[in-house]
């Protein structure tokens, strides 16, 4: 089993990616340990040009990206059970359009752990709370200039990951999925006529609609069955 904390940075949003960083890390008796000379991080050309909004984000430009390797030529290193990173969905969506079979990945979103360790932070994104943990110091600043780039981000979100494995007391990597996947259910519902209610009180028949629906976000699905109040 490895774990690695992964970033990508594609060409429009939601699209292919032209820049992947990652870096093994490991999680021991509470300790997180990442090598930063381990870190692997390739720009990748792609079928389209870069969209000015994505440019605007991550400031690679399409001279960067002429003679590197294509997209679909990305491997995971051997054995990657974990991968962890903030709005980590959003990188497993632009490896899998590598080719990349994520079917039995365990992801680990920093961003689900967020919003459960520091839930009345101003922000959950990763420069806000690089200066909130911080204390908005110099240091900080200048490592969040470089952000929004794959291998900085990589960075970022590991200090970001060992403030949360202190705060909840993980001891593992097991253990810090655990957390992640837990953290990801929703206790309240954000849309609809119910936005803001509780799961727990929605109505049955609502919640039975819901399950009803095939786009139905997994981890409101896992919310509402964990009720126990539903029966189709």
């Amino acid at each position: 089993m490895q774990a690695i904390i992964l970033d990508t940075e594609t060409h429009t949003l939601n699209g292919q990616p032209i820049e992947i960083a990652y870096a093994p890390i490991q999680v021991n008796e509470g300790k997180l340990t990442l090598d930063k000379t381990q870190i692997f991080d390739q720009f990748y050309s792609v079928d389209e040009p870069i969209s000015y909004a994505a440019m605007a984000v991550h400031h690679i430009l399409e001279s960067e990206l002429v003679d590197q390797p294509h997209y679909t030529t990305f491997q995971l290193p051997e054995n990657t059970t974990y991968i962890i990173g903030h709005n980590i969905d959003y990188d497993i969506r632009a490896i899998a359009k590598c080719g990349i079979d994520t079917s039995n990945i365990k992801a680990i979103c920093t961003l689900a752990l967020a919003r459960l360790v520091w839930p009345e932070a101003e922000a959950h994104n990763i420069s806000a709370l690089i200066y909130m943990i911080s204390k908005g110091s110099e240091k900080a600043r200048e490592m969040i200039k470089k952000a929004h780039r794959a291998d900085m981000d990589i960075i970022l979100t590991a200090n970001i990951l060992m403030h949360q494995i202190h705060h909840l007391k993980i001891q593992n990597i097991e253990a810090l999925y655990a957390a992640s996947e837990d953290a990801r259910i929703p206790r309240t519902i954000n849309f609809g006529k119910h936005r803001g209610s509780a799961i727990a009180d929605l109505p049955a028949d609502y919640m039975q609609w819901l399950l009803r629906q095939e786009d139905l976000d997994l981890y409101l699905r896992k919310a509402i069955q964990n009720t126990n109040l539903v029966t189709l």
